[in-house]
């Protein structure tokens, strides 16, 4: 646009410079835009050159469009200059508004400094409004929405030089730079923004997709896997409840998925196992426990619990791992019972024996008096970690050194007081020896099978039957007095002493029973030596010929 005194500004113009605006604001990314504000200045505005010096994040000015000259374009445009430079030419000169014009005569101070710039050839001026090749105008842009509101955030400084009439603005020509620099500053803020959203969109969508491929990954992961997975629900009215699972883990529990959504891993736990299973959930982590099929037997699984926890609302569901161990564990009960049971009769040996008399005692007497906690596995004193049993004042007994334990009690003299305690039945069976010696230790072994099932068959169900090594069996039967457990002995010997089958052979045992009595107090070892020595006591108290019959 040339410059025109008002009012005599051709529309032409006009509609060149509404023209230009509108391309700004039409450029479809922020380079496009950069390089319509530096070309408008040259079409519209009556400039031979414009360069857009941009704000970078860092606060420096990058040249990041030119228009006039290519040669000027190749060589400045990319450099930078500093933003301590940029300050101090917008504060030097003569301000017209919000433009910036430093004269030549006073420009030749910024030749050194590090801001990109051009020179122009040319006269001298010869008259005082005459544009001189060292003059200089700036036109800063502003993020603030009111023109002429310089306290705004600079966006960046349009650089003009060389008008094609020669001559400085005048007032219509400088109000023009200072509205172009103004909608400028609009056009780029908004190719900014747009750039911004543009790229968190492109951001947003790779981490949907990258969202997306990681979902499919985890649901052919949960689907497929090997063993047993399912995901539930923490928290709230549904909390525990199974929301989905895995082919493999309704085939190992012969469910289908529909069916297992409407429980939770608390339905179908073994009732054992209920307090493991609760305190696994509550932390996360491992544990072995048995878990029900649809047909109503139970199998061994190996849990494993992850929390997925969400950063809002802290945890929300568990990730559980199912693994069938119901072999490895089979084996290892087999063990354990091999370890604590008689190979020969399955009874359980000595001891499982005393480890079960062990767990109903709690402390015994020390030589002054006061108590010690007894071993719950073994019967022996437990101990500080100095070695040094734990005293407890005289008229403790009333109290329990253990959680929800019973005290064991004994009757009190030889009749029946009403007292119900522990029995202890020791048995050593008459003439055992004989039949080993005529007919073998095969028959011998035939004989002990089949008194272990006589015991086994005439006790109640929660009594123990213990093989104690040779013919020697004991019965831990609770909660009789005196006189039901001498009924049961006189029960038991009644029916070892029938005739047993051997190889088409009858042969008899007979069996001597000593009653001793557990008590708190007592050791393990203590109790069965008192019912040993009762037995001896009854073995010779009978004739030689009334020990076995035949």
């Amino acid at each position: 646009m040339e410059t025109e005194s008002e009012p005599y500004v051709r529309l032409a113009s006009l509609r060149q410079l509404h023209q230009v605006m509108a391309d700004m604001n039409a450029a479809r990314s922020l380079a496009d835009t950069l390089q319509t504000v530096a070309d408008g200045v040259v079409t519209a505005l009556g400039y031979e050159l414009a360069c857009v010096n941009l704000v970078r994040p860092d606060g420096d000015l990058v040249v990041a469009a030119f228009a006039g000259n290519p040669a000027a374009e190749a060589l400045i445009t990319g450099r930078v200059g500093s933003r301590e430079s940029w300050e101090r030419r917008l504060s030097m000169g003569e301000h017209w508004g919000d433009l910036v014009f430093i004269p030549h005569t006073e420009g030749w101070v910024l030749d050194d400094d590090d801001v990109p710039q051009w020179y122009t050839d040319g006269p001298a001026p010869r008259f005082e409004d005459e544009w001189h090749p060292s003059d200089r105008l700036f036109a800063p842009m502003y993020t603030s929405g009111l023109q002429g509101a310089a306290s705004g955030e600079l966006i960046g400084v349009l650089s003009v030089d060389r008008p094609r009439n020669g001559r400085r603005p005048g007032a219509w020509g400088r109000e023009a730079l200072q509205m172009y620099a103004f909608q400028a500053a609009i056009a780029i803020s908004n190719a900014r923004l747009r750039a911004n959203m543009q790229r968190a969109l492109v951001r947003l969508e790779r981490e949907q997709q990258a969202l997306r491929a990681s979902e499919e990954s985890f649901r052919q992961a949960f689907e497929y896997a090997p063993s047993g997975m399912a995901i539930a629900e923490m928290g709230g009215d549904q909390h525990g409840r199974i929301l989905r699972t895995n082919d493999a883990l309704c085939r190992l529990l012969g469910r289908p998925a529909s069916a297992m959504r409407r429980y939770s891993f608390s339905d179908l736990v073994h009732p054992e196992d209920i307090g493991t299973l609760l305190r696994t959930s509550a932390e996360g982590g491992r544990a072995e426990l048995r878990l029900g099929r649809r047909d109503g037997t139970y199998i061994w699984v190996h849990l494993r619990n992850s929390v997925v926890a969400d950063a809002a609302d802290g945890p929300r569901f568990l990730l559980t791992h199912v693994e069938d161990i119901e072999d490895r564990k089979r084996r290892e009960l087999q063990l354990a019972h091999r370890a604590s049971h008689d190979a020969l009769t399955g009874l359980p040996n000595s001891a499982e024996l005393r480890s079960r008399l062990s767990s109903r005692l709690c402390r015994r007497a020390t030589q002054t008096g006061a108590l010690e906690p007894v071993d719950a596995a073994f019967g022996h004193p437990a101990f500080d970690s100095n070695g040094h049993g734990f005293a407890y004042p005289p008229g403790a007994e009333a109290f329990d050194a253990y959680d929800h334990h019973v005290h064991t009690v004994a009757p009190e003299g030889e009749r029946d007081d009403g007292t119900k305690g522990l029995a202890v039945l020791f048995c050593d069976l008459d003439g055992f020896k004989s039949i080993n010696d005529r007919f073998g230790h095969n028959a011998g072994d035939a004989v002990l099978i089949e008194v272990a099932r006589r015991l086994s068959g005439g006790v109640r169900d929660g009594d123990t039957v213990a093989r104690l090594g040779g013919d020697e069996f004991v019965v831990l039967a609770d909660g009789l007095g005196r006189a039901d457990a001498q009924d049961l002995a006189v029960r038991l010997r009644n029916e070892i002493i029938q005739p047993i089958r051997v190889d088409g052979r009858a042969v008899r045992v007979g069996a001597s029973f000593g009653i001793g009595w557990a008590h708190c107090g007592m050791t393990a070892d203590e109790v069965l030596k008192s019912a040993d020595e009762r037995m001896y006591v009854e073995k010779r108290s009978r004739p030689k010929q009334h020990r076995r019959a035949g």
